[in-house]
């Protein structure tokens, strides 16, 4: 299930990121930089500075909220981070690859890792797609295999 599951988010990162002939592959710099700086608030535990990357009012998918889009506020965001930071005090993104997707899209691969203080840790890689508009995040879509492995 979990070769499925990445198989079609490498898939779906191929079309978006080469699948169309009339893309712009070139971007918005500004929208790449914003993604990097996101990266390093993140990593520094940043949430109400981070969750200010966002507009007001932003759209989620995320398998942690389900199947849907879920609309999140500023404050919403930062207090799903605090709470897993407090799960996870170590909490750190290793971005591997972005690659630039038209004016308005950014995606990025990355390691999402974490020791809990009962030194139960995880590796997660994760696939995120933000949507860029007007300086801001409106869209904040990721991907992660969240079923544990079958025994």
């Amino acid at each position: 299930m979990k070769i499925f599951r990445l198989s079609a988010a490498l898939l779906m990162l191929s079309a978006l990121t080469v699948g169309c002939s009339n893309c712009d592959t070139k971007g918005n710099p500004e929208n790449e930089q914003l993604v990097k700086h996101y990266f390093e608030l993140f990593n520094k535990h940043q949430w109400k500075e981070l969750s200010e990357l966002y507009a007001e009012h932003a759209e989620f998918k995320d398998p942690s909220f389900g199947t849907g889009t879920v609309k999140q506020s500023r404050p919403d965001f930062v207090k799903k981070y605090t709470e897993l930071n407090q799960m996870f005090p170590n909490l750190k993104d290793e971005v591997k690859h972005i690659y630039v997707s038209g004016d308005k899209h950014i995606i990025v691969e990355f390691v999402s890792t974490g020791t809990a203080p009962d030194q139960s840790g995880f590796e997660l890689p994760i696939c995120t797609v933000f949507t860029i508009e007007n300086g801001k995040i409106t869209k904040d879509f990721t991907y992660y295999d969240n079923f544990d492995e079958p025994k």
